[in-house]
């Protein structure tokens, strides 16, 4: 009954690349002292047919109707909330991923929500046409990560009715291992002695994920700016081989974080490198798609 039911859920709140909450996304009932305040309701009504008092009668339909204004402005909450959502593809075990939540109206409403994803909730009050909802998850096991599906809700404004939604999204990352260094294979001293010997070629302008390493501060700290040193043979010739099997280590999921750790260093370095899996190769290349790839592939091994 249970699977069946988790089935229906999806298929009634199925979201692809962006989704609008109308009627039938939405779903409403009484919330906790919503409950005492039906008995509320029963108890007043009871007492005015008894001792035949229109007051309390009266009484008895006020809050009969605050009760069912209530219903209104919650499912107001709610609809016409237009939701797109965007999710890092690729992360890495220890640290955080991001699930990034759009909130869109056509004008400007005050609305009261929280978002569950997980364990997770943030409660977030928004009055602007678009708002920006962000929230980490903290990783801890390399592969295939299945982000959590979202859960929407709003009890405002007395706490008696309750709305929500669910929106099942089916996204998914891929968590690279942790990086280890060993210290008996690191290149990174070595490089940087090495890049002193090399043969000068140009200056040129400092970019976003240059090493800090290669900045020509001569030039700085005579305010021309930040420039990067560029050496023949660091440019063109060097390369490094990440290679599974050359790993100091017998273990699989050790073995995968040796090499994060050295295309890491390779990030750092500004170096190309080539990795080579039991069943997965990427060719010599460099730049954030490069690792982008690389982190990919160490995830799936």
């Amino acid at each position: 009954m249970t699977s069946i039911w988790k089935q229906w859920l999806k298929k009634r709140f199925r979201f692809e690349q962006s989704k609008k909450i109308g009627q039938r996304d939405i779903l409403i009932f009484i919330y906790q002292q919503g409950f005492l305040y039906l008995v509320l309701i029963l108890i007043t009504f009871i007492a005015g047919i008894n001792y035949a008092n229109n007051l309390i009668l009266g009484f008895c339909f006020l809050i009969s109707a605050i009760l069912c204004i209530s219903f209104y402005i919650t499912f107001k909450q709610l609809h016409g909330l237009e939701i797109d959502i965007i999710t890092d593809e690729v992360g890495q075990v220890g640290h955080s991923i991001l699930f990034k939540i759009y909130l869109n109206q056509p004008y400007s409403y005050s609305r009261y929500l929280s978002i569950s994803i997980d364990s997770e909730t943030q409660h977030i009050h928004i009055d602007q046409k678009q708002s920006e909802c962000v929230i980490p998850i903290h990783v801890d096991q390399r592969g295939q990560y299945n982000y959590p599906d979202i859960h929407i809700a709003s009890v405002y404004p007395f706490g008696l009715v309750r709305a929500w939604t669910y929106i099942f999204h089916g996204r998914h990352a891929w968590i690279a291992p942790q990086a280890k260094i060993n210290p008996n294979t690191s290149f990174s001293n070595a490089f940087v002695l090495d890049q002193e010997k090399d043969e000068f070629k140009e200056l040129r302008s400092f970019q976003v994920g240059d090493s800090l390493q290669s900045v020509s501060w001569k030039q700085a700290a005579r305010g021309q700016g930040l420039y990067i040193k560029v050496f023949e043979e660091h440019q063109q010739d060097r390369c490094v081989d990440i290679h599974y099997h050359h790993m100091p280590s017998v273990e699989h999921e050790e073995k995968l974080k040796y090499m994060m750790g050295v295309v890491e260093q390779c990030e750092q370095l500004q170096i190309p490198f080539k990795l080579v899996l039991p069943h997965a190769e990427l060719n010599q290349g460099f730049g954030a798609e490069h690792i982008k790839q690389a982190k990919i592939l160490l995830a799936q091994a």
